[in-house]
């Protein structure tokens, strides 16, 4: 049987590290493998889903992505410190998410990244911003779409069995 290439319309599932040039180090790490159909939804930033494009499963592939082309440049303007008091303790953990709302009604992510005695720290810039990274992907499944999975762009996770569950009555998930 020869090897099925990521081509439209084929599923694919992968796992990939996003290491930062400089230090080497491993910023974010996916444990559990996203599968989606190529062509039909873009899971990752359009320069790495085109370097999938031909490839098969068993295959790594290194993608070097500069952040500021994606991102923009880090704006300072962005990262806000107050005092601890001003912050409600659930928010005072770095590595939360706060999603932001300006006067205009528009919503933006920022993330604790500094906590001491007495401030709290929020950056609203994206994690990657300003880096230079490396997308390491390793391709684990290569095959043709269902139709499911065409309509859906990706894996159809299945629900919990709730069948002879007491007050739950069985309701098709879309």
């Amino acid at each position: 049987m020869s090897k099925e290439n990521v081509v439209d319309g084929k599923y694919v599932e992968l796992t990939y590290k996003v290491i930062d040039q400089k230090s080497g180090a491993v910023l974010t790490q996916i444990e559990y493998p996203i599968g989606y159909v190529h062509g039909t939804n873009e899971v990752l930033a359009p320069p790495v889903m085109a370097e999938l494009e031909g490839k098969a499963a068993g295959e790594v592939i290194e993608v070097p992505i500069d952040c500021n082309q994606l991102y923009g440049p880090r704006d300072e303007s962005l990262v806000i410190t107050d005092r601890i008091q001003n912050v409600p303790e659930e928010y005072r953990e770095v590595g939360m998410s706060i999603l932001m709302e300006n006067e205009q009604g528009q919503t933006k992510s920022f993330l604790v990244t500094r906590v001491d005695a007495k401030s709290v720290t929020i950056d609203g810039n994206n994690p990657l911003c300003g880096r230079e990274v490396i997308f390491r992907l390793e391709i684990l499944l290569v095959r043709d779409a269902t139709e499911e999975e065409i309509e859906y762009g990706g894996k159809i996770e299945e629900g919990p069995d709730l069948k002879g569950v007491e007050g739950v009555s069985q309701v098709p998930i879309n």
